[in-house]
């Protein structure tokens, strides 16, 4: 079955390249602005070749893991204070889910305010991308929390920090193997945007620096990379871990 899928994605992929041969091949657009998948090819060898696109990456991960793992932590703390409080919920509660519907890119200008055009800046842009995905996802997982579960642990006298800390957390982690994998993502996309304007080093900076000198080439092929790293990370980490934890908990078959 999973050998099916793979046959079937490989398929799909050589397809599109096949389609996008043919576009270019039939001068639908010019070739400065759709480059031939040949072309993108060599773009990519180079890059990896030359060394600029190695730092690059290990610039954007340094972005990346400093900022998502506060994201991680502060999204927790807010989504328990969320979670456990009616009145925080209730009074504040509203504005979370609207700090969460505003795009990572709008940040970027108050970051370049804050933190000039340095790398902290990329990283508050990435904080701020997956902090309140990440709380939503918390205070949802203490809402979600099996009514009888508490009130069998009240039950038998465990109340207080002991039941929160012993049924509610334990009850959590699906959820919050959730929000962390919906954390990454966000994460991932807020990078892109606050690198985007910035001066670098990163990805989303040499596709800046590829647009600005008209290197289409570059540019589709740096997207290309951004939208791999995404996928494999996702395939890779975030859903087996949040898999196997929905499988202990006996939530999937």
């Amino acid at each position: 079955m999973k050998l099916n899928i793979v046959v079937k994605r490989i398929l799909f992929l050589v397809a599109v390249i096949g389609l996008w041969q043919l576009v270019f091949s039939a001068g639908v657009f010019p070739d400065i602005i759709l480059p031939s998948p040949g072309k993108v090819w060599t773009a990519l060898y180079e890059g990896f070749a030359s060394g600029d696109y190695v730092e690059a990456l290990g610039a954007s991960f340094k972005h990346l893991l400093l900022g998502m793992s506060m994201a991680i932590a502060l999204g927790t703390i807010v989504g328990v204070i969320f979670g456990k409080s009616k009145q925080a919920d209730e009074t504040a509660g509203m504005y979370l889910i609207a700090l969460q519907s505003i795009p990572s890119i709008v940040w970027v200008p108050l970051a370049i305010m804050l933190f000039g055009f340095t790398e902290f800046a990329v990283v508050f842009v990435v904080v701020l991308g997956g902090t309140f995905v990440m709380a939503l996802n918390v205070r949802s997982a203490i809402h979600n929390v099996p009514p009888h579960l508490v009130r069998a642990a009240r039950t038998m006298g465990t109340k207080g920090f002991g039941l929160f800390y012993r049924v509610e957390v334990p009850a959590s982690i699906p959820y919050f193997m959730s929000g962390v994998r919906l954390a990454w993502a966000f994460s991932w996309r807020a990078l892109m945007a606050g690198e985007l304007l910035s001066n670098g080093p990163g990805l989303g900076y040499s596709l800046r620096y590829a647009q600005d000198y008209a290197r289409m080439d570059q540019v589709i092929g740096i997207i290309i990379i951004i939208g791999v790293i995404g996928a494999i990370v996702d395939q890779l980490v975030f859903s087996k871990l949040e898999k196997n934890v929905m499988k202990r908990w006996g939530l999937v078959k």
